[in-house]
This record gives C-alpha cells, sequence and structure tokens, in this order.
C-alpha cells in the first residue's frame, strides 16, 4: 500500500492555521522558523517511509499475539521502536525540564498525520504516552514527576489510559474499580479494565498505566472517581523498575482492524492491590483524565485525516491506471482510465475534498491549543481556549466521520479489488472503523458541543467563530462558488440560534446534524480562505467542496430546527 506524506498541503494548511508572521522573530511558532518546521517534517516523513509503512501491511496480517499474560507485537515493531526513540520523536512537545524539547502542539500535530497515515496501529502506542506526559505534569506530585516523567517522555517506558470496564463504557459515572490508602501512603488498587490499547507489550521495559477508580464512600457518578498511576514493574532495593506489580494482562481482543495494536483487558489485584499513586486529588480523577482526553480527540481527529489522506491517494493513483469502457475525453477502441469517468472524478474529488476540510479544521483546533497555552496576552489565551474547546469535538467527529467515508469511497473506486485485502483499500476501511467510536463516541462529542461548548462565556465563543466565517465570506465575495458557502454559514448561524434557545431535549436531538453542520461550513470557509492565499487547483478543491459537499447545510440545518420532534414522537415506539 503506498502512502506518502502530502508536505506541501500540510505546509500550506499549517501557515494558513498559524497566521500571517506566526514563524518570524516574536511570533506565536517563532521557535519553528527559519527551516525548523520543514526540516522536521521531512525527518518525520523519511521516519513514516522507510520504517513504519514497511510494518504496517505485516502488523494487519500477523497481528498482536498474547500467551500466558504476555504479549508479543508483530514483527520488526521492535526494532521500529527503538528507531522511534533514538530519533527523540517522543519528546517533541514536552517540558525541557523532563527530558522534552518544547515544541509547540501544532508540529506534533502535523507529525501526527504522517505516522497515521503510514501505520495507524504503531502510532498509537506513543500518541498515549503523550497523553500521560499531560497528565502526570499537570496534576501529579513532584515525587511522582520525577519518577517517571523522563522515562515516558524519552519514549523508553509507555503508558496506557484505563477507563473502560465491561459495565461502564462511555458512562464512567458506573466505574467499580476500586482503590484503598495504605499506611505509606500509597493505594493498593482492584479491577478489571477493557479496551486498553498497548496495556501490554514487549516494546518497552516499563508500562505505565492511569487508572480511575473510586475510593471508600466516594461520592456517586462522576464526582467520586480518582485517577491512579499503577505501574506493570516497581522499583526494587536497588532502585531499579524490577519488581512485578499486583496487575496482568487477561488477554487481548480479536477486532475488526488495527490489528497489530493490542487492546487488552487488564486485571489489578489478584494477590491483594496493584500499588498505585494518587494523580491530583481524590474525586478529582475526571478533571485530570480530561487534561490527556482532549488532546487525545485532537489526536483521533488527526487519525481520520490520516487515513482518508492515504484512501484518497491510494484510489487516486488505481484511477489513473485501471482502464475500464469508454470515458467522456475518450476516443477511438481504447479502453478509458476510470477517472476519466465523471462519477469517479466525483468520488476521488469528494475524498480529497473532505480530508482537506478535515485538516485545516484539526490544524486550527491545534493552533488555539496552542495559544491558549503561549499567548502571553490573557484575553488571548483565555478567548483560545475557549476556541479550542469548541472546535475540538467537531474535529473528533467530522475527522474520524470523513475517515470512514473516504476509505470507504477508496473501497469503491477499486471495485471488486477493493473487496479483496491484497489491495490495502480493505484494511484503511477496517482500521477506520474505530475511529468514531473510541476517545469519546461521536454522538458523545455532538452532545458535548451542543450541550456545553456553544454556551461557552454566553455563547461569545460560538459568535467569535461565525464572525470569523463571515469576515472570509466577505473577503471572498469574488469566489465562484461564494452564494454556496455563504448559504452554508448562515444556516449554521440559523441553527445555532435554535439551539441557544431551544428546550434541552430537543437541542440533543439536533446534535449530530448540527455538528456535521458546523463542520461543513467551518470547512468551506477555511478551504474558502486557502483558495484566495493559494493557486488555481486549491480554488477548484474549494468550489467543488462548496458546490457539492457544503450544499447539504442548508437541509442540516432544516434537520436540527424542524426534525427533534419527529425524532422524539417516533423514537417513543422504540421504547416499548
Amino acid at each position: 500500500m503506498s502512502y506518502h506524506a502530502p508536505l506541501d498541503d500540510m505546509l500550506f494548511s499549517l501557515r494558513l492555521a498559524a497566521g500571517e508572521g506566526a514563524f518570524e522573530k516574536g511570533g506565536l511558532y517563532e521557535d519553528l522558523g527559519g527551516g525548523v518546521l520543514e526540516s522536521t517534517l521531512s525527518e518525520a516523513a523519511k521516519l513514516a517511509a522507510e520504517q513504519l509503512l514497511p510494518l504496517d501491511k505485516i502488523g494487519d496480517s500477523v497481528g498482536a499475539r498474547y500467551f500466558d499474560g504476555h504479549v508479543t507485537t508483530a514483527p520488526g515493531w521492535r526494532e521500529a521502536y527503538a528507531q522511534w526513540i533514538a530519533g527523540g520523536w517522543n519528546s517533541l512537545a514536552a517540558s525541557p525540564e523532563y527530558g522534552g524539547l518544547g515544541l509547540p502542539g501544532l508540529l506534533g500535530a502535523a507529525c501526527m498525520e504522517i505516522w497515521n497515515g503510514a501505520n495507524m496501529a504503531f502510532a498509537l502506542c506513543p500518541l498515549l504516552g503523550q497523553g500521560a506526559i499531560e497528565a502526570i505534569e499537570a496534576h501529579a506530585s513532584d515525587a511522582l514527576k520525577q519518577a517517571y516523567l523522563h522515562k515516558i517522555v524519552s519514549g523508553e517506558w509507555t503508558a496506557t489510559m484505563n477507563l473502560t470496564e465491561p459495565q461502564a463504557g462511555s458512562d464512567l459515572s458506573m466505574v467499580r474499580a476500586s482503590a484503598v490508602r495504605v499506611e505509606d501512603g500509597s493505594y493498593r488498587l482492584r479491577g478489571q479494565k477493557i479496551f486498553i490499547t498497548y496495556g501490554e507489550h514487549d516494546l518497552s521495559d516499563n508500562i505505565v498505566h492511569l487508572v480511575l477508580a473510586r475510593l471508600p464512600a466516594a461520592p456517586a457518578g462522576t464526582r467520586g472517581i480518582s485517577l491512579f498511576l499503577v505501574p506493570k514493574f516497581l522499583p526494587g532495593d536497588n532502585g531499579r523498575f524490577i519488581r512485578p506489580n499486583d496487575l496482568r494482562c487477561a488477554g487481548i481482543e480479536r477486532k475488526l482492524g488495527v490489528h497489530a495494536s493490542p487492546t487488552c483487558t487488564m486485571i489489578y489485584g489478584d494477590a491483594g492491590g496493584a500499588t498505585a499513586w494518587l494523580v491530583g486529588e481524590e474525586h478529582k480523577g475526571l478533571a485530570c483524565m480530561f487534561t490527556m482526553m482532549n488532546n487525545a480527540r485532537l489526536a483521533v481527529g488527526l487519525q481520520g485525516v490520516a487515513l482518508a489522506e492515504r484512501a484518497a491517494q491510494m484510489a487516486h493513483a488505481y484511477a489513473l491506471e485501471r482502464r475500464q469502457g469508454r470515458g467522456g475525453a475518450s476516443h477511438g477502441q481504447a479502453a478509458a482510465r476510470i477517472v476519466e469517468h465523471p462519477d469517479v472524478k466525483r468520488m476521488v474529488l469528494t475524498m480529497k475534498a473532505l480530508t482537506q476540510a478535515a485538516r485545516a479544521i484539526c490544524y486550527e483546533t491545534a493552533v488555539s491549543m496552542d495559544r491558549a497555552r503561549r499567548d502571553g496576552d490573557r484575553c488571548r489565551a483565555r478567548e483560545a481556549n475557549e476556541r479550542a474547546g469548541l472546535l475540538t469535538p467537531v474535529a473528533k467527529a467530522f475527522s474520524t466521520d470523513i475517515g470512514n467515508e473516504v476509505a470507504s469511497l477508496g473501497v469503491q473506486i477499486f471495485g471488486g479489488m477493493g473487496f479483496i485485502e491484497e489491495t490495502g483499500a480493505a484494511q484503511l476501511m477496517r482500521d477506520a472503523r474505530i475511529l468514531p467510536i473510541y476517545e469519546g463516541t461521536n454522538g458523545i462529542q455532538a452532545v458535548d458541543l451542543v450541550g456545553r461548548k456553544l454556551r461557552f462565556d454566553n455563547g461569545a465563543a460560538l459568535r467569535r467563530e461565525l464572525a470569523d466565517m463571515w469576515r472570509i465570506v466577505e473577503i471572498g465575495a469574488d469566489f465562484a462558488a461564494i452564494d454556496a458557502v455563504r448559504e452554508a454559514v448562515n444556516a449554521l448561524d440559523a441553527a445555532s440560534q435554535f439551539l441557544l434557545d431551544a428546550d434541552p431535549s430537543l437541542a440533543l436531538a439536533g446534535a449530530t446534524p448540527y455538528l456535521r453542520l458546523f463542520a461543513l461550513a467551518r470547512g468551506a470557509t477555511l478551504l474558502l480562505k486557502g483558495a484566495l492565499a493559494g493557486d488555481r487547483q486549491r480554488a477548484a478543491l474549494a468550489r467543488f467542496f462548496a458546490d457539492n459537499i457544503a450544499i447539504a447545510a442548508p437541509s442540516l440545518a432544516r434537520t436540527v430546527i424542524k426534525g427533534g420532534p419527529s425524532l422524539l414522537e417516533a423514537g417513543a415506539m422504540l421504547d416499548a
């Protein structure tokens, strides 16, 4: 399966999202100026092409293997991970205090797209480590930071997130894992966690688990959850982490896709309780976990972009080679390349346009996260943080939805060969299917957007986002498809006002179509912004998106505003 990092498109989108002067002295990304951004992405692409991509099909066919509590990764995985550590890739964004480079999240986001495009199953492992670094650095004690962060930052140790239990999927209020404090200040943790990505493997010397559990007499619901750090190995008398903790992997799942990434069932406390340490305050674990989950949701959105990009590349290349039928531009007796058929053109352009729009939204989100952390102006930093919160559910849900849609179109373009595993199109479709599910299902993202994020500062963040869209529409008044873009923003404006005023049940009934509407309007305006700053090809793709994809916006707005009562009425029959 072929894939090359689309560096030109990525760099264009990165600069557009960062804004004029951002990479110059005094700008938000001055540390990425002077060619640092370009050279780093080139090296990331080289790693992807030489180390990760060749292992992707091997990982899919062989998978991770479980035996007697141990997990062996696919052939070549350990060597590739050693190269990953040697290159310093795990430390890009972490604090220099713990061995990191302190570079901005936008660079990490772009690298994340590249690595996931080459091999998503591999890239999942360090993705989790990045989230753990953020949670530990923000909430853990100094002793825990000193003991664990340097190793996790370097990549010598990996980390996991342990949320889900058999009875507690997205509803974390049902978590039953328990912890009890002991005399030395540590805790003894017991319970079972499922769907733990890279919960056990042979890539690193230690695995640091971040686990949600309840303390005795904890408040009911999510207010009673605490976060604990539970290492696979504890320090022995000589200080080396070689003493096994009371935890084990009970098995790994057989899955639709992402076969090389072990999805583990973890058991804590067979012999009295796993030794654990509290991260943050008691009963405040969910807030600590969300420190890593918000950035993880953007990372999952970037996985959607990455798989969509790869599917689009593969389908386009196949459409240029495969000959079948007589195309509109074909003359004589020779069969036409299928890219000459209008329907295939439509599918390829849809794949490319959706990918570009999702990438633009994700990069805008990453810039807002960086500005919230880096901007010295408190007002701008606060507004950036609110914007990041507003865009995160859109970036996660829209990008993973289109990852599935684009991968499915790729199979369609390959035709019968797309249904055959050897082409690789089927693997992308299988791998993409998990993306709208984990790190908060896309339905939860929609509820978060409508139920919480629209109401930030009494709707001020939403009004600022709409104002930016209208500003782009005004600047692009001469754009060929400006009417379609204007209609999309107008539809979003009307639907947003309806939701701000609506009864909660009606608002939630329209949450999922609203998120899609938001993404289409934001995507259309960002592609228009790129068209105004770019070349004819970018303008043509922006026009295609506006006239063929964004035109769904008014219909989605009607669903948001008018569809709730019929949904609730018909839905009542399902409760019987």
